[in-house]
């Protein structure tokens, strides 16, 4: 038994010695012909290594590199395409949000029986405004300016604007989120004028005006100003002159401001606003909460107004016009609730709310230029002079029941000062002598004359013809029965006028 045991472990043994070996010479096989299949396929003149001193030929590969980094750079140059226009529309969106602040902080520093006529006015600022710039507005603001006595004065191209079109001044996706970026902002100056002409106003008037607004009013001036942003790179001859406002002080704000101002003086003041005496009687709003969530949302929109009005994310500048523009709007809103209470001995919470809104207005020429403690400065300034101005207009008899004048065009004259004042390069305050600052005096002066001035004669051609104010008995019934049949508040009405 022994012996057949042995034998057969002998023969268990050679058998694994073969297979083994034979394992071996399949693995060598293998890689024998895989080395030759490799040899044969290589280049033949990479067949044998070069000379020491023979001169250095690139490889396929690196021949194929230029074309490789043609296609990157195009790719990249592409994205950063994409990313700009993506930038451009969020911050269109986020202005376009501001109109419903607008409506809401409107709405809440009016009387109740009024709500409605405020949202519908906010309403068709917006939906006019949309289709009368991109017919009309965008071409004589951005358009190419003509050569001879018309430029630098208005633009001639770029009517019912269409980037595809030739001779466009903008092409591609750009010139999609160009316009409707440039759309909000129109839409913006227009609604301003809707607070101070409130609670008397015929609704067929104000669209009339909200028209002329869109497509004369708002777009001259700002090619005057901003001519130089797109196009053949000619700018409006406050441009040229060297005037600055970067995201519409005075271009937009003060201009819808001024426009405010020749709504109420032509309109005249509401029915019990002043006494025999002729001192002004508070008629407070219905609702501070809506007014207050109205502030938070401009406040929130600002910052696609300003930082979006670098129509571009290189460098990162919008972070830092970011910062300048929350602090202006927090000192302006502290500053107006400590001069409210020490002129009234209470801190009132409808001043510290447009005190906010006096400090974005007053930083929007300068968040660029200016350096964090100006723009508190600059803000805090907007929040005492908002108040103050509010007080001045009461004396004058103008009525503006929600401070639009005061916030828009005063405050906005005060931050297109403020860049000759405190811009880090070239202002007065800061080494820089008059020479910007006489710039700056100078828009805010074209700005006043040509706003207030064709507003004016637009609203008393309004009134002489169409018609502009509601009777008496329409304005103490509220503009929501008489104008548009119906109530915001159907079961509070009656017992809240």
């Amino acid at each position: 038994m022994k012996v057949y045991d042995t034998l057969k472990g002998k023969k268990m043994f050679r058998w694994m010695r073969i297979v083994l070996l034979t394992c071996i010479a399949g693995f060598v096989t293998h890689f024998a012909m895989s080395a030759y299949a490799d040899e044969e396929a290589k280049p033949e003149t990479n067949v044998a290594a070069p000379a020491e001193d023979a001169p250095k030929t690139a490889a396929a590969p690196a021949a194929a590199e230029p074309i490789n980094k043609e296609v990157e750079v195009d790719s990249v140059a592409k994205l950063r395409s994409e990313v700009k226009s993506l930038w451009v529309c969020l911050a269109a969106f986020l202005v376009f949000f501001m109109q419903a602040g607008f409506t809401l902080v409107e709405a809440g520093f009016t009387r109740s029986k009024n709500a409605c006529n405020i949202i519908m006015k906010n309403v068709m600022d917006f939906s006019i405004g949309s289709l009368a710039f991109w017919l009309i507005g965008f071409g004589l603001m951005f358009g190419l300016n003509k050569e001879g006595a018309l430029s630098g004065w208005i633009g001639t191209s770029d009517f019912v604007f269409d980037p595809g079109t030739a001779g466009a001044v903008l092409t591609g996706h750009y010139g999609w989120a160009f316009l409707i970026f440039q759309t909000v902002f129109c839409a913006t100056a227009a609604t301003i004028v809707s607070g101070a002409v409130a609670e008397r106003t015929k609704f067929v008037g104000y669209l009339a005006y909200s028209v002329l607004i869109t497509i004369i009013v708002y777009p001259i001036f700002g090619h005057w100003a901003w001519g130089s942003l797109v196009g053949d790179g000619s700018a409006g001859w406050l441009g040229n002159m060297g005037f600055l406002d970067f995201a519409g002080s005075t271009v937009v704000h003060s201009i819808g401001g001024w426009a405010a101002l020749a709504g109420a003086i032509v309109l005249g003041p509401r029915i019990g606003k002043f006494n025999k005496e002729g001192k002004a009687q508070p008629m407070p709003g219905h609702n501070l909460p809506l007014a207050a969530l109205g502030v938070f949302i401009l406040w929130l929109g600002w910052f696609g107004f300003n930082p979006g009005s670098t129509t571009a994310v290189d460098g990162g500048a919008f972070a830092f016009i970011a910062v300048t523009t929350n602090l202006s709007a927090a000192a302006g809103s502290i500053a107006a609730m400590i001069t409210a209470w020490i002129l009234f001995g209470k801190p009132d919470t409808s001043f510290a709310l447009n005190g906010a809104l006096a400090g974005l207005v007053a930083i929007t020429a300068g968040c660029d230029v200016i350096q964090p403690i100006w723009a508190v400065i600059t803000g805090a300034i907007g929040g005492v002079l908002v108040v103050f101005s509010v007080l001045f207009f009461d004396k004058l008899k103008i009525d503006d029941p929600v401070g639009a004048v005061s916030v828009h065009g005063v405050c906005g004259a005060w931050g297109t000062l403020a860049v000759g004042l405190f811009m880090s390069d070239g202002g007065l305050l800061m080494g820089g002598g008059m020479s910007q600052t006489i710039k700056q005096l100078t828009g805010i002066a074209v700005g006043f004359v040509w706003a207030f001035g064709v507003s004016f004669a637009i609203f008393y051609l309004i009134k002489v013809t169409i018609g502009l104010r509601v009777t008496e008995e329409e304005e103490f019934e509220g503009l929501d029965i008489s104008e548009h049949g119906l109530t915001a508040y159907p079961n509070f009405q009656a017992s809240h006028q």
